[in-house]
């Protein structure tokens, strides 16, 4: 069976070039970078070396990078790291980020803290006059996503980090979704803290980074030794961290080649599923967003029963955010944006790669259309 990959938002496959950097550190140099003999020396060398493409990627410096676990770690400890060393107060953010920021925002509420949702448009932005509407006295941390994971919609940042920065509160991004798909200067766009991951962009799973802006105060969330300037104890993850700067660089060098391929193929898969499908809608098709991220609405449908169909062709693609793989409650990305719940019940998130070809998404327009026919004749019936 032909195996068609459309779902680059949960993971993406491990670049060769990527494996081959990490290669070394999982076999000859596999020291402790917190040792002080040669085989430490060597993990050492190569976890600042990493830390050094790491900043470079975002324009950062290099002692401004925390390696992490990934982008729920990552979102973690800017969040609470923030509201634990502010001690209780108000943090702002979106009714669309990704559960790694929601669900902390709402066990800091039983904390104490307090916290206010941006709503969202039609398309899914967030309104910058709310975000200044919002604003209290006692408000610590402003934080809103780069991208959104589901539908590829890309908020006004660069706007709201200004609001934040103009009221002395400081701004969180996650980027997650963003890195490596469109250009990220932390000093030009007033980000005080911003989370990344590997596995979003052809690097290994398991690792990320927060950036944290020099002279930026926050406390850790777990207890333990001296390693990542005290804000992430624990032996490093040498060879993760090799992969996950390699794939930074990879990225970050080839975005214009990236964006030019993957845009051509979301434009060609959504005009193609428009021309021969009635009744589909595309979240957020007026915004500014991600080239390779597509949400996609079929009414009369489910979007598990789609899924099905499209796996049974050997086409991988999800209904949303792979966090939330298996909750029968529509999308709250697509909800907060007002669609209708029978309609985001009907929708599917199809994320496209660097392999993807035009071939592949012919092919998934054609199971699609089959898929969708038939499955409306059956809730017809």
């Amino acid at each position: 069976m032909r195996r068609v990959y459309l779902d680059h938002n949960a993971t993406t496959p491990l670049d060769p070039r990527v494996f081959e950097a990490m290669k070394p550190y999982l076999t000859d140099a596999f020291g402790n970078a917190s040792s002080p003999h040669h085989y430490g020396r060597l993990a050492k060398q190569a976890l600042e070396r990493s830390r050094v493409i790491a900043a470079e990627a975002i324009a950062a410096r290099p002692e401004e990078i925390i390696f992490t676990s990934g982008g729920t770690e990552s979102d973690n400890l800017a969040i609470r790291g923030i509201a634990y060393h502010r001690g209780k107060g108000h943090i702002i953010t979106s009714s669309v980020e990704h559960h790694a920021v929601l669900k902390t925002c709402q066990a800091l509420e039983r904390a104490g803290f307090r916290t206010t949702y941006l709503s969202v448009d039609r398309q899914g932005r967030v309104d910058p006059d709310e975000v200044k509407r919002s604003i209290r006295k006692d408000t610590v941390l402003i934080s809103l996503m780069f991208a959104n994971n589901e539908t590829g919609v890309m908020q006004p940042v660069a706007e709201i980090s200004g609001i934040a920065r103009e009221n002395g509160i400081l701004f969180h991004c996650d980027a997650v979704q963003g890195i490596g798909k469109s250009a990220i200067d932390v000093r030009e766009m007033c980000i005080d803290l911003l989370s990344v991951s590997s596995h979003k962009i052809y690097g290994p799973q398991g690792i990320g980074g927060l950036y944290v802006r020099d002279r930026t105060e926050l406390s850790p969330i777990i207890a333990g030794g001296h390693h990542e300037r005290g804000l992430r104890p624990g032996t490093e993850n040498i060879a993760a961290i090799v992969g996950f700067a390699q794939a930074l660089k990879i990225a970050v060098d080839e975005i214009d080649t990236y964006r030019v391929t993957v845009s051509c193929l979301r434009d060609k898969l959504e005009s193609e599923l428009l021309d021969r499908i009635d009744r589909v809608e595309i979240h957020g098709a007026q915004a500014e967003r991600l080239p390779h991220t597509s949400s996609v609405g079929f009414s009369s449908v489910e979007a598990e029963s789609i899924l099905l169909h499209l796996d049974l062709k050997g086409i991988a693609a999800s209904s949303g955010s792979a966090c939330t793989t298996g909750d029968p409650e529509p999308s709250h990305v697509l909800s907060a944006m007002g669609i209708s719940p029978e309609l985001a019940r009907g929708s599917i998130r199809i994320s496209l790669g660097r392999e993807n070809t035009a071939e592949e998404v012919d092919y998934t327009v054609g199971v699609l259309e089959a898929a969708i026919a038939q499955l409306r004749r059956i809730s017809s019936q």
